[in-house]
């Protein structure tokens, strides 16, 4: 039996036609602002968002042209000090996650420097410095809080990477002074990309080393180490600036220490070590592995800035892809006849996909952060593999997106002037850091084969073949079930594999735990869609944002219906009608897309300097072109305007 679509559940009442003159910011809609409040964190949106958000849009943040690699690092540098003066307390601004991760959402889609270099300040340095309190008590810090230094992260060696707790880098205890001598013994422990060269201005660090006590190494910790001042680097500090990589450019170097003396209080200390006087270690955690997971806790953090800035960059190439594709006019099927991209399906249909996944990977980020904030002691494992699976998920997604939208904006969407050419790039550099994606996936599906258990929640009454693909609940259920079978076949697998071969037997589960992360990622995402939706007061928004999550799960299932059917969990109608259900939702969504790209909430300044999101494009006539960028670039005036 066909499966039912009621199709009034996908019916709103349409705002937004494809008509240009109806599109930009300018006449965004009650609903886009209340779909706005939705997505960016509701009561809490002007504290946590609104000074980020109004950094963007003033002339500082102007696309520059022109600018070397040299030029843009300065330009990124001198952009952090407004985004400290914005920030208030500097201080404040490292412990209070919402108003972080709000910081990499925003300025990530401007300046991809920028957002690596306030993730590494904020987030990296100074909350490593003041979480670890024993070893800042009485210290004073306004020398960073201020940006009189700028403050950089030195973990990562040349050789260690993902194994980062093998660093090579040494700071033994000078008896003689009860201080320490920062060494690097060998290249390969030479500090892998930081950014540690002098532009900016004067630079300290925390540098993750190996604390040898009498020759007896007692774990890797971090010691506060300047790295320049007015004059230059600091003696013994050897830093060599490494080539231009892909993306906005950064300074990242590569960094070593010839015999660096540091004073005592270099060391950063908390409960999980206490150096005493007499070079005896006191611990709260029982092995050296703890010991300095503890000392990078900023990293679990970093996930979630990272997770941040993909997710802006990605909602910012979508918002200027639909503004292109509606203002943007190819010939129509009737001789002489001109029509909007986004009339055809091929077009609308990928940005829609995109624009469903975009709010899923919104609300679910929004889930995580919360749960962050609120983990125990007791749940604090669970809590951190999740942080580090919705990173992956949602660090991939948003590549997907901009390259989509990049694409669907044609040789336009190749000119940075555009903002959109630079995000796929920008996006690489989130995808790696703070934890290469597929090596922290690889952790959470080797935890999750045994330690995790999916709830797949009460058996619906409906008879399967009644049940219809408009229904989310189904949907859902379908997708916890994808999640559980992807769990039975990694235990199967690792039960099975090469016995006395511990590396055999993981390659053999590897892939089916990775498929149960990916499903897990999704399912998580879907839930936190399924539950902001049913927050929502006005009915035509709620049908708007049901009709995205069935968007969204319908993309989701479609590869695994293969294995429902054979599970006994499809119908072979149900099979045959997925393509029908996905396009009957995505007519009903076409409409919408302003509405639903509004909601993103990006400053009408910033867009108005975009050429091709406010109905412009590079090549319209030389006077035009001129007087506008001029007047949006923020460098100068026109003359005589």
């Amino acid at each position: 039996m066909q499966p039912v679509y009621d199709k009034d559940l996908l019916e709103v009442a349409s705002e937004r036609s494809y008509s240009p003159k109806e599109g930009g910011a300018a006449g965004a809609s009650a609903r886009s602002r209340g779909l706005a409040r939705l997505l960016f964190d509701g009561e809490g949106r002007a504290r946590v968002h609104g000074p980020w958000r109004d950094l963007i849009a003033t002339k500082a943040f102007r696309h520059r042209p022109g600018l070397s690699p040299a030029e843009r690092v300065r330009l990124s540098y001198s952009r952090l000090r407004l985004v400290n003066d914005a920030a208030g307390d500097a201080a404040a601004l490292a412990f209070d996650i919402r108003r972080l991760c709000a910081l990499h959402e925003w300025t990530g889609v401007v300046d991809g420097g920028l957002c690596t270099l306030a993730s590494i300040h904020y987030n990296l340095f100074l909350g490593s410095l003041l979480d670890q309190s024993a070893g800042t008590a009485g210290r004073d810090i306004s020398e960073f809080t201020s940006m009189r230094r700028i403050g950089t992260f030195l973990c990562t060696e040349l050789d260690h990477g993902n194994d980062a707790p093998a660093l090579g880098t040494t700071a033994e205890l000078d008896r003689e002074t009860g201080g320490f001598i920062l060494h690097t013994p060998t290249p390969g422990a030479q500090k892998f990309m930081p950014n540690t060269s002098l532009a900016g201005g004067p630079k300290s660090a925390v540098v993750a080393a190996r604390l040898l006590v009498d020759g007896v190494d007692q774990g890797c910790f971090l010691f506060l180490t300047p790295l320049s001042d007015e004059g230059g680097r600091v003696p013994g500090v050897h830093v060599r600036e490494l080539p231009d990589r892909t993306g906005t450019p950064v300074d990242h170097c590569l960094t070593s220490f010839d015999q660096v003396r540091l004073p005592r209080e270099a060391l950063l200390e908390a409960e999980h070590g206490r150096l005493d006087r007499d070079g005896t270690l006191h611990s709260s955690l029982g092995s050296a592995r703890k010991r300095f997971l503890h000392s990078i806790g900023r990293v679990t953090i970093g996930k979630l800035c990272m997770s941040a800035g993909t997710l802006g960059m990605s909602r910012a190439a979508l918002t200027i892809a639909v503004r292109h594709a509606h203002t943007r006019h190819i010939s129509g099927p009737r001789l002489g006849e001109r029509v909007p991209l986004v009339a055809h399906r091929s077009h609308h249909g990928r940005l829609l996909e995109a624009t469903a996944t975009a709010y899923a990977m919104t609300f679910l980020h929004r889930e995580v952060v919360s749960r962050w904030i609120g983990h125990t002691p007791e749940n604090r494992a669970e809590t951190e593999r999740l942080v580090a699976v919705a990173k992956g998920w949602i660090s991939w997604q948003a590549r997907e997106i901009a390259i989509e939208s990049r694409e669907r904006c044609g040789a336009q969407g190749l000119f940075p002037v555009n903002g959109i050419s630079d995000l796929p790039l920008n996006i690489e550099g989130g995808i790696t850091a703070e934890g290469d994606n597929l090596v922290i996936w690889v952790k959470a599906g080797a935890e999750m084969i045994f330690g995790h258990e999916v709830e797949r929640g009460r058996p619906s009454p409906v008879p399967l073949e009644e049940r219809s693909l408009t229904d989310l609940s189904f949907l859902r259920a379908l997708l916890v079930e994808t999640e559980s079978a992807a769990q039975d076949r990694a235990r199967t697998a690792l039960r099975g594999g090469p016995a006395g071969d511990p590396l055999g037997r993981w390659n053999a589960a590897s892939t089916p735990a990775l498929d149960m992360v990916s499903v897990h990622a999704c399912r998580r995402a879907a839930d936190a869609f399924i539950d902001a939706a049913a927050r929502t007061a006005d009915p035509a928004a709620r049908t708007l944002l049901e009709n995205l999550c069935r968007l969204f799960l319908l993309r989701q299932l479609v590869g695994h219906t293969g294995e429902l059917l054979a599970d006994g969990l499809l119908t072979a109608d149900h099979v045959r009608a997925f393509h029908g259900a996905t396009t009957d939702v995505i007519a009903a969504l076409a409409p919408h897309m302003l509405t639903l790209v509004d909601a993103f909430d990006l400053p009408d300044e910033f867009l108005a300097a975009v050429p091709i999101a406010s109905g412009g494009r590079i090549g319209d006539e030389e006077d035009t072109w001129s007087t506008w960028h001029l007047r949006t670039s923020g460098i100068r005036e026109p003359v005589g305007q």
